[in-house]
């Protein structure tokens, strides 16, 4: 198997767990699967994802959030 698939297999695993616990999964600001943000990360070579966790008061996790970093650096650079 190669390392690229197993690094997303990974991933979906560990969103998938998240999905299950309740966590709301967010990507760009939009609901999404485990894997939506998956096959954002497969085509990687649109955008770079920052992860984003939001705690609740109890220090839970209660969202995960996924930002595409170079959309909001063209937007920062564009006057």
């Amino acid at each position: 198997m190669r390392t690229d698939e197993t690094v997303y297999k990974k991933l979906y695993a560990e969103l998938e767990n998240y999905e299950r616990k309740g966590v709301n999964i967010l990507i760009d600001g939009y609901q999404a699967s485990p894997l939506q943000i998956v096959t954002a990360y497969m085509a990687k070579e649109e955008g770079t994802y920052m992860r984003d966790y939001v705690m609740d008061p109890s220090g839970n996790i209660e969202a995960l959030a996924f930002t595409n970093i170079n959309e909001y650096r063209q937007a920062e650079m564009t006057p």
